[in-house]
């Protein structure tokens, strides 16, 4: 009887932590922020090479478009921004702090503005 409690706690012990709704958050954008459009805005090349993203239905460069709200263009400062407040939503959502966490990220998400 001890040992099947015993190996019940191990097993919880050893399982995978359940991802939150802000920890997908996270995972999104900064798929976005590594991606072709945030490069062409940054000036620089994603990890990985001109295609980041690990998916057959990526865009080997980022499509020549404005985004219909001229208030919603990214700049280069706004995208470095936008991964600072990303680390920073990172860390409230470890401390457990949901609301914190969402919040930061729609900060980020306003910062890093509409990626080509």
């Amino acid at each position: 009887m001890r040992m099947s409690y015993a190996l019940a706690g191990l097993l919880l012990m050893t399982a995978p932590a359940l991802a939150t709704p802000c920890a997908d958050e996270i995972t999104t954008l900064e798929k976005r922020l590594d991606s072709a459009g945030a490069a062409q805005v940054t000036g620089t090349v994603p990890p990985g090479g001109p295609v980041s993203s690990n998916s057959d239905k990526a865009l080997d460069k980022a499509p020549d478009v404005k985004p219909s709200d001229p208030k919603a263009q990214s700049t280069a400062a706004g995208v470095n921004e936008a991964r600072k407040l990303v680390e920073k939503a990172r860390a409230e959502d470890k401390a457990g702090n949901a609301d914190a966490c969402r919040d930061t990220i729609m900060k980020a998400k306003e910062k890093a503005g509409a990626l080509p």
